[in-house]
C-alpha cells in the first residue's frame, strides 16, 4: 500500500483530516445507528419478538465493543491510515455479504445465525473506524483547537443517525433489506476513498500536550492508568441512555405513543440534528473555558433529570385513562430532548480522555473508552425488553437517569487535581 506524502502539521491539510475522520465516522454510524432506526421493519420483516429484537441489535455493539481495544493498540502501532483503510474496505464487504446472504425477502426469512453474524461481523470491523479517526483528528490539531475538532469529528455520530432516521426505513420499506445494506456499503466504500487521498501521519510535531499527559507518557501507558479507566467507564456509562433511545426509541413512540413513522422520523432525525449542533457548540465552548470536566458532569445531572422525567410523564401516561394525547406529544418531544442532551457531549469527553493519555497513546485510550462505550451498547437492548416485561416503559427511563446517576462520580475527577499531580511528577523529576 502506498503511504501518502507527509505534510506539516500546522498545514490546512489538517481541515481534510478532520473531514476525512467525519466521512469514516458518518458512513459506519448510518449503518450502526441507523439500521435500529428499522427496528418496528425489521421485527416484522425477520419475524422476531422483542427480545429476539434487542439481541440481534446489540450484537453490532458487542462486536465493536470486543474489537474497539485491539484496533486502538493498531493504531497506534502501525498509524491511522492503514486500520482506517482496512477497516472501512473490510465493513463494506460484510455489508454487502449481509445483502447477499440476510436479506429478508417475501418468499424466504434468512436465518437468525445469518442476520447475528452479519452484524456481528459489522460491529467488528466497524469498530475500526473511532480510534483511528480520532488519533488522526488529535495528531493534526493544536491543543486550543482540538476540542472543537474532535466534536466536530463526533457530530458524525448524530449525522449519521439522522441520515439513518431518514434514509434507512424508507429504503428498506420500499426496496427490500438488501437495498439497505448495499447502500451501507456503498457509503463505506466511499469513505474509505476520502482516508486514502488524505489520511497519514504528520510531517511536524505539534506543541506538546499539557503536563499531566506528559507524564502519562512516562508511565506504562493508559491500560495501567486508574485516571484513564475511571473515565472510559464514566464514559460508557453515560452512554447507556443514549443507546436505550436509539435502540428502542422507535418502538417506544410507535408502541407506546402510537406515532407514525413520519412523526418518528422527524422526532429522531430532530434529536440527531439538535446534537449535532451541540457537540460543535461544545467544543468550542470547553476549549476557550478549559473546562470539560465540568461540563461532563452538567451533562451527566441534566440526563439523569431529564429521563426521570421522562420516566414519571411515562408513569403518568400509563395511568391516565384512554390515555392524553396532549401527553403523548409531549412524550415525543421529552424523548427527543433527552435523546439530545445525553449525546451532546461525546466530543468533550475524547478529547479529555485523550489529552489525558497524551498523542503517542491516543488510540489506545480511545479503544479503552469505545469498548466501554460499546459493552454498553451491547447490553442495553439486551436489557430492555426484560425491564419492559417487568414494569413496561417508566422502568426503563428511569434505569436510563440511573445510569445517568451512576456516571456522574466517575466524571467528577476536577482538572485541577489532575493538574496538580501532573506538575509535582514534574517538578520531582527536575531535582
Amino acid at each position: 500500500m502506498m503511504q501518502a506524502p507527509s505534510l506539516p502539521a500546522t498545514s490546512s491539510h489538517r481541515w481534510k483530516v478532520l473531514a476525512a475522520g467525519v466521512a469514516a465516522n458518518a458512513a459506519f454510524s448510518v449503518a450502526f445507528s441507523g439500521i435500529p432506526m428499522t427496528a418496528v421493519l425489521m421485527r416484522s420483516g425477520y419475524r422476531l419478538d422483542n427480545a429476539t429484537l434487542g439481541l440481534v441489535l446489540g450484537l453490532m455493539g458487542l462486536g465493536i465493543a470486543v474489537s474497539e481495544l485491539p484496533w486502538g493498540l493498531l493504531t497506534d502501532r502501525w498509524g491511522d491510515r492503514p486500520v482506517l483503510l482496512t477497516g472501512l474496505a473490510a465493513t463494506a464487504l460484510a455489508l454487502l455479504a449481509m445483502a447477499l446472504l440476510a436479506a429478508p425477502t417475501p418468499r424466504h426469512v434468512p436465518g437468525l445465525g445469518w442476520l447475528g453474524a452479519g452484524l456481528l461481523g459489522v460491529g467488528l470491523l466497524g469498530g475500526s473506524v473511532n480510534g483511528a479517526s480520532g488519533r488522526a483528528v488529535m495528531g493534526w490539531f493544536a491543543d486550543g483547537e482540538r476540542g472543537l475538532a474532535m466534536s466536530i469529528r463526533q457530530t458524525a455520530v448524530p449525522l449519521g443517525g439522522a441520515v439513518g432516521a431518514m434514509l434507512l426505513p424508507a429504503v428498506a420499506s420500499r426496496f427490500g433489506f438488501a437495498a439497505m445494506y448495499g447502500v451501507l456499503a456503498a457509503l463505506c466504500a466511499l469513505s474509505a476513498l476520502l482516508a486514502w487521498a488524505w489520511v497519514h501521519e504528520p510531517a511536524a510535531p505539534l506543541a506538546p500536550f499539557p503536563a499531566a499527559a506528559r507524564v502519562a507518557q512516562h508511565r506504562d501507558g493508559p491500560l495501567r492508568d486508574a485516571r484513564i479507566w475511571r473515565l472510559a467507564a464514566g464514559i460508557g456509562i453515560l452512554c447507556a441512555p443514549q443507546f436505550a433511545v436509539l435502540s428502542f426509541g422507535t418502538v417506544f413512540l410507535h408502541d407506546f405513543s402510537h406515532a407514525g413513522l413520519g412523526a418518528i422520523a422527524a422526532a429522531m432525525t430532530a434529536m440527531q440534528v439538535g446534537a449535532m449542533a451541540m457537540r460543535v457548540w461544545s467544543g468550542r465552548w470547553t476549549d476557550r473555558r478549559r473546562n470539560r470536566p465540568a461540563y461532563l458532569r452538567a451533562c451527566s445531572l441534566l440526563s439523569m433529570l431529564l429521563f426521570a422525567a421522562l420516566a414519571a410523564l411515562a408513569l403518568a401516561d400509563d395511568a391516565a385513562t384512554g390515555g392524553s394525547a396532549a401527553l403523548r406529544a409531549l412524550l415525543i418531544g421529552l424523548l427527543a430532548v433527552s435523546g439530545l442532551c445525553v449525546s451532546a457531549w461525546h466530543g468533550v469527553a475524547y478529547t479529555e480522555l485523550a489529552t489525558r493519555a497524551g498523542a503517542a497513546r491516543a488510540g489506545t485510550a480511545l479503544g479503552m473508552a469505545n469498548t466501554s462505550v460499546f459493552m454498553v451498547c451491547f447490553a442495553t437492548p439486551l436489557g430492555i425488553p426484560h425491564l419492559l416485561a417487568l414494569q413496561g416503559w417508566p422502568l426503563v427511563w428511569l434505569a436510563a437517569a440511573a445510569c445517568a446517576a451512576a456516571a456522574l462520580p466517575l466524571l467528577s475527577a476536577p482538572a485541577e487535581a489532575v493538574q496538580a499531580k501532573a506538575s509535582k511528577a514534574e517538578l520531582s523529576r527536575s531535582t
